[in-house]
Formats: structure tokens, C-alpha cells, sequence
């Protein structure tokens, strides 16, 4: 199988070209994100591999059609940035990454917490600065604070088994409850009575039309002030304008992201010797209260090794005819 790999890094093909001898594909590498523009690349390929900063739009999936691509492989969890109707409308098959690793992206959640409360990013600005004073450093005990969970996935389970740990109490919310996070001596409560009494929420749940700006005015309002909020997960779960807001009034105390809404014109990329005309990320990011990072959370040696070895048997059970119905997104229209 012939397959047109977008978005590639020197990482990604470190590894594919490692691990693919063993499947029979043949990848050809594009640094380029797949958009309208970039589609035409993948004239003739059976299959697209793509990430999550690639564009799946409608008249982007009727050019892969055209060109004769059967199948989009994700090479990740999400699939948001996916015309899902399209594809179902020109017969195409979209497989994803479902569980590359929970522990890589709740480690760095909980790597976001400890890093804003503690505040070590400041401090180890200040000692290479020679500066040692301690003013402005001040933490608080995260033991037996509440933490409230959204979402109790695969990843959000496994945030809630760490922060039990830990000694937090934890409230968790999701539609469908999971009997392990109860075991773990989580609560599941109504998503109202987690805002109100967390002193810490972070997010793992998928970006659908009814998470979009999950949090946002209306739901900020109804947290603690001075809350701490974390989010791993996809940037539009969160209002970016309302967090600007909220931060600057004291409402977040703590502001600790993996991702953005309009990462796609950011990350992943070298942007250092340009102006970043996103005024609101710009704003975000002179905020000492707030850290960002560049959608780093699933990247693990042991992570990237599961998206691999997943991504190369989607192109394998296709091409078989045999597909793993836990990977496809299209199954369930």
C-alpha cells in the first residue's frame, strides 16, 4: 500500500521508517500539513497518514477521493479536525489511534499542576538570573485539595487513579460512568456541583459540537476564585477570549494548557523570528499565572512507539479487509 504521510517531523520518520519493513507499506514523507492547497500531493496514494493539525474539510476529503485515497490513518486519538459525513458520503474509511498512552498525557497534566502551584518555572528563570529571592513563589499543599475530573476516559481514569493518589479528593463528571474511577474513591457528581466546589478542574474529553467552549463565561462563573484549570485535551474546549478574562479578574488563579484554539497556525512549527499576530495567545502568554505548552502531552518514547505500531496495523487490517472496529471513526454513522 502507497501511503502520502503529512505533517511529518524527523521524529516521525525516525520511527515509521524503523517500524515499517515489518508491514507491507511503502510511506512517502510531506512536511507540509495536508490543506486544499497540499491535497493534490496525495494524488494516486490508496492512503493519507495524517496528525491533528491536518485539514480533513469536505472539499479537501472529495480531492483525496478523487485521487483515488481509500483511507485516512490518524496517527492520534482525536478526530475533530475530520469531515466525518464527507468521508461517509465518498465511501472513504477513517482509523485513528485510540489509546497511543493515557499515562504520557495525564503525567503531563499533573507535570502542569505541580509546575503552576509550585511555580518552578519562574524560580528556575530566577537562578539562572542569580536570583534567589523566594517573594512570589508561594505554593499550596495540593494533598486533600479537590480536584474535579471531566471526562473518565482512558486518560481522564487514569488522571483520576494519580490525583487519588496523591491524596486529593476527587469529583469526577462524565455521561457515562466508569466503575473504576468509583474504585479509585473518586464521586461522580453533576457537572455544576464539580465547578463549584474544585480548586483544580482539568479536561479529558473529546472536542464534540456539544464540548465546544465547554468552558467559557457561563461556566467559569460558577467555579471558585483563584481556580486552577488544566487542559490536555483540544484547544476549543475552552473559550480562549473568556480565559484571557477570567485570568486578568483573579476568577483562574491558574492557568496550565497543552493546546489551543487556533494551534493549527501554531504549533509545531519554529515561529521565533516572527511576529505571532494571535492577540489573544500573545496575551495568554505574557500572563505570570498561566503555562503553556506546545501540544507536548502524549509525546513519550513509549507513546510514539504505540502510534506507531497502531497506525502501521490500521494500514495493514484495511488493506486486509479486516478492521479493528475500536480504531474506526466511521463505524458508528
Amino acid at each position: 500500500m502507497n501511503v502520502a504521510f503529512f505533517s511529518t517531523t524527523k521524529t516521525d520518520k525516525a520511527l515509521f521508517d524503523k517500524l515499517a519493513p515489518d508491514y507491507t507499506v511503502s510511506l512517502d514523507y510531506f512536511d507540509v500539513h495536508l490543506t486544499e492547497k497540499t491535497a493534490p500531493l496525495a494524488q494516486d496514494y490508496e492512503a493519507v497518514c495524517v496528525f491533528v493539525n491536518d485539514t480533513l474539510s469536505r472539499p479537501v476529503i472529495e480531492q483525496l477521493a478523487a485521487g483515488g485515497t481509500r483511507l485516512i490513518a490518524l496517527r492520534c486519538a482525536g478526530f475533530n479536525n475530520v469531515d466525518r459525513k464527507a468521508a461517509h458520503d465518498h465511501d472513504m474509511t477513517v482509523l485513528r489511534v485510540p489509546a497511543y498512552s493515557p499515562m504520557a498525557v495525564a503525567e503531563h497534566a499533573l507535570a502542569l499542576m505541580m509546575s503552576l502551584n509550585r511555580k518552578t518555572y519562574r524560580a528556575y528563570n530566577r537562578v539562572r538570573d542569580g536570583n534567589f529571592m523566594l517573594e512570589g513563589l508561594l505554593g499550596f499543599d495540593m494533598f486533600q485539595k479537590t480536584a474535579g475530573v471531566i471526562g473518565t476516559g482512558r486518560i481522564g481514569l487514569e488522571m483520576t487513579r494519580i490525583l487519588t493518589g496523591l491524596g486529593l479528593n476527587v469529583l469526577t463528571y462524565d455521561p457515562f460512568p466508569n466503575q473504576q474511577a468509583e474504585e479509585y474513591g473518586a464521586e461522580y457528581v453533576a457537572l455544576d456541583e464539580l465547578y463549584r466546589n474544585s480548586d483544580i478542574i482539568t479536561l479529558h474529553v473529546p472536542l464534540m459540537p456539544e464540548t465546544h467552549h465547554l468552558i467559557g463565561d457561563d461556566s467559569l462563573a460558577k467555579m471558585k476564585d483563584g481556580v486552577m484549570l488544566i487542559n490536555t485535551s483540544r484547544g476549543a474546549l475552552m473559550d480562549a477570549d473568556a480565559l484571557v478574562k477570567s485570568v486578568k479578574t483573579g476568577k483562574i488563579g491558574y492557568l496550565g494548557i497543552d493546546v489551543y484554539e487556533q494551534e493549527e497556525n501554531l504549533f509545531f512549527e519554529d515561529h521565533s523570528d516572527e511576529i505571532i499576530h494571535d492577540d489573544t495567545f500573545e496575551r495568554l502568554v505574557t500572563l505570570p499565572n498561566v503555562l503553556i505548552t506546545a501540544h507536548q502531552a502524549y509525546y513519550t518514547a513509549e507513546a510514539l512507539d504505540n502510534i506507531g505500531h497502531t497506525t502501521l496495523e490500521n494500514l495493514r487490517d484495511f488493506e486486509r479487509n479486516d478492521i479493528n472496529q475500536s480504531r474506526c471513526v466511521l463505524c458508528e454513522i
